[in-house]
């Protein structure tokens, strides 16, 4: 016998773990990719944003080089 009483001690584990309950669930599935759609699209406007406002900010420091 190799494990010695490793499994009677996993049995246990595996059934208080069963008696607490499983994971929860976090909703229907349409309402999670409704939710995870907002964020995404909320991010990708954060980022259109950001790099827009860097093309204008690099296109100010160009003209503003040019008139040195």
């Amino acid at each position: 016998m190799t494990r010695g009483n490793q499994r009677d001690i996993d049995r246990k584990r595996a059934e208080a773990r069963a008696e607490k309950g499983g994971k929860k669930s976090l909703g229907d599935v349409q309402a999670r990719k409704d939710r995870d759609a907002a964020i995404i699209a909320e991010k990708q406007k954060a980022f259109e944003e950001r790099k827009a406002k860097e093309a204008e900010d690099a296109r100010l420091a160009k003209i503003a080089a040019l008139k040195k």
